[in-house]
């Protein structure tokens, strides 16, 4: 698959693992046969931290309006696997995490009159919702797919990366992904090749997003038409999914390209982003309407929910379990459907 990077925090992550579990055997093997019981119970929950996966959720709530609601505490939520009640162990209503995010900008032919006001929109974007703490990076996608800019959190390297974006309609190759931190990537078939927006997804969710841990979003500016790629539909969302990412895609594009009807991708683009927990927000050529999008995502991503909790079904089995969110006045919760059980 694409660009095989593995990013340093997870060598890091893997050492302090292994460290600790070394500790807790040295702890075990000189502890007398009938340690205290503070003591046993500190040993026990030390170990919990090692062995047990916690799933995450970040979603939103909103009311019957569409305004966010603040304010709600761990009482509030129930959360249920599979139609089985589940225990919240964790819950934060924090909005300063750090955010990792995936940017994916369509550089097809159709999208040439509307790709300006996409790099103006999305600078704008940079601006507001990057920190210090935060990290992005970026992919255009066409006949080909390419990692304009690897994850950083410099506002000017993704900036500059932006603005290099370029219509590609012309002949695709199959040798791989381009840009920095290329590496080999599955073309599209050898039928039509136009837009390989599913591949894309999968790159950004399965070889990028992956590797990371927290927060974690991709914002798709397209308009939803795919031609060409080998990644089906169902594969992206399932890549995204796994990867724990809340998908935004913002439909873009020239109206009179389209002749005013319905833009192409527009059903699987709400399957994407319904069953990730994010959402499709209709711009067409409007650039305030994109101004506006992307400001309403920002405050999204800054005022998530957090819950935690450990699955009473203790089989890796791989298998995906559907999630519900239920709040006690009946608030709408904007939350992924779901998750695949796998080691983690």
């Amino acid at each position: 698959m694409a660009c095989c990077v593995r990013r340093p925090w997870f060598l890091f992550f893997t050492a302090a693992v292994l460290m600790l579990a070394q500790t807790l055997a040295a702890q075990q093997a000189s502890a007398p046969s009938a340690p205290d019981s503070a003591t046993a119970q500190d040993d026990a929950n030390q170990t919990i931290k090692v062995n047990v996966n916690v799933v995450q959720l970040f979603f939103n709530v909103k009311d019957k309006h569409g305004a966010l609601v603040p304010g709600l505490v761990k009482d509030d939520f129930q959360i249920l696997e599979d139609g089985k009640p589940q225990t919240i162990k964790y819950f934060s209503a924090e909005s300063d995490q750090p955010l990792t995010i995936g940017i994916l900008v369509d550089t097809s032919g159709s999208q040439q009159r509307v790709l300006g006001m996409e790099k103006e929109a999305g600078t704008m974007f940079l601006n507001q919702v990057l920190t210090d703490k935060d990290q992005a990076f970026l992919i255009n996608f066409d006949i080909n797919v390419e990692l304009g800019q690897d994850f950083t959190s410099s506002k000017s390297l993704l900036k500059e990366a932006l603005q290099k974006t370029q219509i590609n309609a012309g002949a695709g190759s199959c040798g791989g992904i381009g840009g920095s931190g290329g590496g080999p990537f599955p073309c599209g078939s050898s039928g039509p090749r136009g837009t390989l927006l599913y591949d894309a997804v999968y790159l950004a969710a399965h070889d990028e997003l992956s590797h990371e841990v927290g927060r974690k979003a991709m914002i798709l500016l397209t308009d939803g038409g795919d031609q060409g790629s080998k990644t089906k539909i169902r594969e992206a969302i399932e890549a995204a999914h796994k990867a724990d990412t809340i998908c935004y895609v913002l439909l873009v594009a020239d109206r009179g390209f389209y002749g005013g009807g319905m833009y192409s991708g527009d059903s699987d683009m709400h399957k994407l982003t319904e069953e990730t927990g994010g959402r499709v927000i209709t711009v067409g050529d409007n650039p305030r309407k994109l101004h506006d999008a992307l400001d309403d995502i920002s405050k999204e991503l800054r005022n998530q929910y957090n819950i935690g909790f450990v699955s009473t079904n203790k089989s890796p089995d791989g298998a995906y379990r559907k999630l519900e969110i239920k709040t006690k006045d009946g608030l709408k919760v904007q939350a992924r459907k779901g998750y695949y059980a796998v080691s983690r």
